[in-house]
């Protein structure tokens, strides 16, 4: 790649950037665009917060602004801790720990690599002028002492990645325990997940085997179980019931403007319809009839946090296989149908999912490749000679080559998360955050393989394919000289990816288009409500942990693109913090659960960087560096083994010391009964099937009570 590629996709994402952000800046001051934009804000839970939008027609209202830029950095953490939860602060931290990373890295770059890099003492005169390799560690001569400048970096800069991960680990598991006090109220503190629930021999029920186990093993701690239903059927009814209020709602309206009898008669219908139907609903809600569904799981609640956590944390049946106990997530967390999924069938689910993983990733090698193509242009010419008439056009052999691989593959990346939170979906986890951090997972690893490795692969092999044919044990060599031959291609995919992408994802073009069709086609005259959706965990933190990686492997070996990273993070944050604000809602929280995943992601990252650094040593005939260098790898990865037994365990496990600490608070306050009273009808009352029809529809002339909390 030429650097005047390199200048055209620097000047297209530039462009789009700032197109993108003059257009966001304006229409997020039109109030018909506040249900995109503040949609967050306007939803019943977060309604306390005013909006102050221009609702006449005056000039500032159509002039471009900047002032929700500089509120990104005024805003505390703790402010972000208290409206967000501390699972957004994590992601707003993570932001902050590239900022700092690559700062630092940029001004070592700035002040050390990039002269020795660029004066090379033997080949000044045949220096390639117009190359970005001038400018990379390609540069230096085999054996030069000038490796040792890289080698004594490698070394500060992997200690200060080290110093900056257990500075947050630390803090991060502070916070986090301060918050489990502060969340005391939470149902989850005091309830169990119990699966494989036996049935009782007497009673032949499930729900009576529950009470029976801790009634007698947890005599004085055990308050109260509620069963998990399969409850299909119960949803299908009320989706229905739901489905015809609303029809009746339309009907009665018609019926004020028309004045006519055929209206009248129609709603007639549909109000005997519903009368049916919430029939149905209350009488298979009653208790009865829920005992013949009664599904191997229940919620188990308990006096008291730390029996709780005791009775998570300890087998309970002398068969492993049986009463299998965890923590239970909060309820607005539980993936419902999951819990439904039997027990023996989740390992065929895991493999299924490992499987469709796997075939993504092969799928997904075609369109790397062609992108790799693209992005070399010389040989594209060769295999394919049409391509030759771009070069008549001036200027556009630079656009394809520089902005339109990157464009592709960022493209074809958006896909992915949505498609591996499906995956992740079918795996069965208990809980809405387990499948994100699952699909976390997979889309990193997903990314990892496929964009950073292949397109090292891909580009070698379109530049040297006859020669590793031929000569096969050459592979490795090639394989660490293709990483600082692709520096210009990772650098004009961080520019894509953080110019156009935060700026896309601001501008939201795409919901702002729906919004204006559906407005003037279907949904012409009905009342709009808010666009509003969970923070995608799943898409963002994979995302920005792979330009974390990237820069890391670069840091040292093409320092030139250090500051534009640094760039990428500070518009990142400023992007999702505005997002966090006003767009996205908080669905759950898991108190911090992610971080311990973002910090392996950024541990690989290390080890990448410095294994990397081995191989280039060793091919620039430095093998006294690359042996000095494996030390270094040995201390990385003993300090992440360290971090798995000092901070790990507090991450998967609620600590006992801190469940006393908050059980002795509750009971100075007098406040333990009502929260452990109110956990145990949590699940209930967020447990779908469960859902109560308004009193104004309940038949009259039902035989059978409904299930309430005394059978619980």
């Amino acid at each position: 790649m030429t650097p005047e590629s390199l200048l055209a996709s620097a000047s297209i994402n530039i462009g789009l950037a700032v197109v993108a952000l003059w257009l966001f800046s304006v229409l997020k001051k039109q109030p018909r665009n506040a249900v995109v934009y503040y949609a967050r804000r306007l939803s019943d839970r977060y309604h306390h917060r005013p909006l102050s939008l221009h609702s006449s027609l005056c000039l500032p209202r159509f002039l471009p602004s900047v002032a929700w830029i500089p509120r990104a950095f005024r805003v505390p953490e703790d402010e972000i801790l208290s409206r967000h939860g501390l699972d957004a602060l994590v992601l707003i931290r993570l932001f902050k720990f590239g900022i700092r990373f690559f700062l630092m890295c940029s001004l070592l770059g700035a002040s050390l690599l990039l002269p020795v890099d660029y004066y090379n003492e033997s080949d000044l005169p045949t220096r390639r002028e117009y190359s970005m390799d001038a400018f990379t560690i390609s540069n230096i001569t085999r054996g030069s002492n000038k490796l040792w400048v890289h080698f004594s970096c490698l070394w500060c800069i992997s200690f200060y990645a080290l110093f900056l991960l257990h500075k947050e680990y630390k803090e991060i598991l502070v916070i986090r325990l301060q918050q489990m006090k502060e969340l005391r109220h939470r149902a989850d503190q005091f309830t169990v997940l119990v699966r494989q629930v036996p049935l009782c021999p007497e009673h032949n029920t499930r729900g009576c085997a529950v009470d029976h186990f801790f009634s007698k093993h947890h005599r004085f701690s055990y308050h109260s179980h509620q069963m998990l239903y399969d409850g299909r059927d119960l949803e299908y009814l009320l989706g229905k019931q739901k489905k015809l209020k609303k029809e009746l709602e339309d009907k009665r309206h018609t019926e004020i403007l028309s004045n006519g009898s055929q209206e009248h008669k129609q709603i007639s219908t549909s109000e005997e319809k519903l009368r049916e139907i919430t029939h149905m609903i209350y009488h298979l809600q009653s208790e009865t009839m829920l005992r013949e569904k009664e599904l191997p799981v229940a919620f188990v609640t308990f006096k008291s946090r730390r029996n709780a956590a005791l009775a998570a944390q300890t087998q309970q049946h002398s068969n492993p296989l049986e009463l299998i106990t965890e923590m239970a997530p909060e309820p607005r967390d539980v993936s419902w149908r999951n819990l439904a999924i039997p027990q023996k069938i989740l390992p065929l689910n895991k493999i299924g999912v490992i499987l469709a993983a796997a075939l993504l990733t092969i799928f997904f090698a075609i369109p790397v490749t062609a992108v790799q193509g693209i992005a070399k242009y010389e040989k594209l010419k060769k295999w394919f000679p049409p391509a030759m008439a771009i070069e008549f056009i001036p200027g556009l052999s630079s656009v394809v080559t520089g902005y339109l691989p990157s464009a592709i593959l960022k493209g074809f990346m958006y896909i992915i998360p949505f498609a591996m939170l499906g995956l992740a979906y079918l795996g069965g986890s208990i809980s809405n955050s387990k499948e994100e951090i699952k699909a976390c997972n997979m889309v990193f690893y997903f990314l990892m393989g496929n964009v950073f490795f292949l397109s090292l692969i891909s580009g070698s092999l379109l530049d040297e394919i006859g020669e590793y044919l031929t000569h096969p044990r050459d592979i490795p060599s090639h394989l660490a000289a293709a990483v600082s031959a692709q520096a210009e291609f990772f650098m004009t995919y961080i520019l894509t990816d953080g110019l156009s992408g935060f700026s896309l994802e601001i501008l939201q073009l795409g919901l702002i288009l729906f919004d204006i069709i559906r407005s003037y086609t279907y949904g012409r005259g009905k009342e709009r409500t808010p666009y509003l959706f969970s923070f995608p965990y799943f898409r963002v933190i994979p995302t920005v942990s792979l330009s974390i990686m990237i820069g890391m492997i670069y840091a040292v070996v093409a320092p030139l693109m250090l500051p534009f990273l640094v760039g990428y993070f500070c518009l990142g944050y400023i992007v999702y913090f505005n997002q966090m604000e006003d767009v996205y809602e908080t669905t759950y929280d898991t108190c911090g659960r992610f971080w311990p995943f973002i910090h392996h992601y950024i541990f690989v990252s290390i080890i990448l960087m410095q294994i990397t650094m081995v191989g280039l040593f060793g091919l620039k005939s430095k093998p006294s560096a690359a042996i000095a260098t494996v030390p270094l790898i040995l201390i990385t990865i003993a300090y992440n083994e360290y971090c798995k037994i000092r901070f790990l365990p507090s991450f998967k496990h609620f600590p006992i010391q801190t469940a006393v600490e908050i059980d002795e608070e509750d009971e100075k306050n007098g406040e333990m009964e009502t929260h452990y009273v109110d956990a145990a009808t949590a699940y209930n009352r967020h447990q779908p099937c469960l859902e109560r029809v308004s009193s104004a529809e309940s038949p009259t002339n039902l035989s059978q009570p409904l299930l309430g909390t005394d059978s619980i």
